[in-house]
């Protein structure tokens, strides 16, 4: 038999170098997600909105049948109009069928608020009808971080604006 070798305990170099690009990676992803400015997140959630919404209102025509949207806190949500036939009067049911007016929790810090239907202040728990007919009154919700808000002004003819974002 030969002379047995004993192999010294330690890290190789590449076993050290996998662990350094790894550690690399993860701080370069750390980083991405603490220097992410809330105007970004206010935009992107400013377009979903307001997609959502005009999906809302090209959806009431097709079905002809009166659509809503609520705006209050961290959140907002799609409604449509009940009829006596469901037992429910003239109330408002959740819409669940369709992913795209599914109900949305805003990322935090971001708020919804409510601010003008037909020109006029509207309350935080109100919703805001989308009309079979296509002709909407026009409104306005604002989406909002503790610095920026954006608007999302709608026109009579159910074309969603974003404007901003703007200091809060």
């Amino acid at each position: 038999m030969g002379p047995v070798t004993r192999r010294s305990s330690g890290f190789t170099l590449a076993e050290i170098l996998v662990v350094l690009f790894v550690i690399g990676i993860a701080a370069a992803l750390a980083y991405a997600q603490l220097d992410r400015d809330p105007r970004d997140t206010l935009e992107r959630e400013g377009r979903r909105f307001a997609g959502a919404l005009e999906h809302a209102a090209l959806l009431a025509q097709w079905k002809n049948q009166t659509l809503g949207v609520s705006a209050g806190g961290s959140a907002y949500r799609f409604w449509r109009r009940g009829t006596p036939s469901e037992g429910s009067g003239e109330t408002w049911l959740a819409l669940s069928d369709d992913d795209v007016l599914a109900p949305r929790a805003l990322p935090a810090p971001l708020i919804a608020i409510p601010r003008l239907y037909a020109g006029a202040p509207v309350p935080s728990d109100a919703v805001l009808p989308l009309s079979p007919s296509g002709r909407n009154e026009p409104f306005a919700i604002a989406l909002a971080s503790p610095e920026w808000q954006i608007l999302l002004a709608a026109d009579p003819l159910n074309r969603v604006a974003l404007i901003g974002p703007t200091p809060r």
